[in-house]
């Protein structure tokens, strides 16, 4: 392992995903001071997360044909600007622009780093993507309580001093981070790179795929709507954000204990624990009462979030030529199509209750223990 690129991309990943953290812990916020739905509420998360994540596929096929810093910088740039403005916009339809700006900002970074860890990895592929992966569940655990502890401090109407801290770190980056290492597919055309990268496996990517999507859809309706349904059971902005930073923080510690583990055992074994896992520990987190939600709410993080790692892991050994756009396929398609399913979930919301939704999305994640039976066997290996 080259540690300190594996380190620098890392802070990257960090960098950009603890200011795209801030949304989550303020939709309360944004709800009372905008007076918003749950219909907006679906439909703004599910528009900055179609932006953030879905575009990323487009970024992926890019990064592995030319080599430049362009979308890590640029992305890095419009995250840490854009998103601070979501403090001081005015209604509804100027939050979700800069909150979508700072987005695609988000969807620009991930795909370029992401595939450039396997290069520096050795054999550890899947313990440095857990690490790398710990950088982003690691932000999104500080962000929320940080951002909460700020805005009850400061207001809302203070968060663009925010900016402050990301652009120091920022001029840090710009003079660590490698040029990526590019693919040289330029001359193979759209259709020519895609059969040199996936080729014949297709089939294995694609359930991978709908194993990520599905898992996506169960950790975006809790992370998007538990807030909601915790502050109408009395918990505080404060509370709400260290529970959610609970439910991210164990994240780190399940994404590390697999990513070493899988690099032992095989991915498979890993996935199916993991995704069986999940109903349980969601169910204590919608039900355990009083400060029993904490431990919910690590338990839920701890199996929802393991196998985020090891997807991309899997498909980067899969397909090794087409290393970011496959880890912007499994990181940001399938994770974005999971979150831009929130307007379809705050219209049940509206019309059935908050509570009763959770609990049906609680059982999605036994549907993917049949696509993960399928998956091939493989472990992982250096580059």
């Amino acid at each position: 392992m080259n540690y300190k690129i594996i380190f620098a991309l890392t802070l990257v990943h960090f960098t950009g995903d603890l200011y795209s953290s801030f949304i989550t812990p303020l939709i309360p916020e944004f709800v009372d001071k905008l007076s918003l739905s749950m219909a907006q509420v679906g439909l703004m998360t599910g528009i900055i997360r179609l932006l953030a994540f879905v575009v990323q596929p487009c970024v992926g096929y890019w990064a592995d044909r030319y080599e430049t810093r362009f979308f890590m910088l640029c992305g890095l740039f419009l995250v840490l600007f854009f998103i601070p403005l979501s403090g001081v916009a005015p209604n509804f339809i100027v939050l979700v622009i800069v909150l979508s700006i700072g987005s695609i900002g988000s969807s620009m970074f991930h795909p370029p780093t992401t595939g450039m860890i396997p290069l520096y990895s050795g054999s550890k592929i899947s313990f440095s993507l857990s690490i790398f992966n710990t950088g982003g569940t690691l932000a999104f655990a500080l962000g929320p309580v940080f951002i909460a502890w700020y805005v009850t401090q400061f207001g809302l109407e203070k968060m663009p001093y925010t900016m402050i801290f990301g652009f120091v770190l920022f001029l840090f980056l710009i003079k660590t981070i490698p040029v990526p290492i590019s693919e040289k597919l330029e001359s193979s055309g759209f259709i020519g790179s895609l059969k040199e990268t996936l080729g014949g496996v297709m089939k294995p990517i694609s359930l991978i795929w709908v194993v990520m999507f599905l898992r996506a859809v169960t950790g975006q309706t809790f992370i998007t709507f538990m807030p909601i349904y915790l502050s109408n059971k009395g918990h505080g902005l404060m509370s709400i954000g260290l529970i959610v930073a609970m439910f991210i923080f164990a994240g780190t510690f399940s994404g590390l204990l697999g990513g070493f583990l899988s690099d032992k055992i095989g991915f498979k074994k890993i996935f199916f624990i993991s995704h069986a896992l999940m109903l349980p520990a969601l169910l204590l987190y919608l039900y355990l009462p009083g400060h029993f939600v904490y431990l919910g709410a690590f338990l839920a993080g701890f199996s929802v979030l393991a196998s985020l790692p090891l997807g991309v892991a899997m498909a980067q050994q899969l397909a090794p030529k087409g290393r970011s756009m496959v880890s912007s396929l499994m990181m940001g398609f399938a994770y974005g199509l999971g979150g831009a399913v929130s307007p379809f979930i705050g219209k049940l919301a509206d019309i059935y209750g908050l509570e009763i939704v959770l609990l049906c999305t609680a059982f999605l994640p036994l549907a993917t223990l049949v696509f993960i039976a399928k998956f091939p066997e493989l472990e992982s290996k250096s580059y």
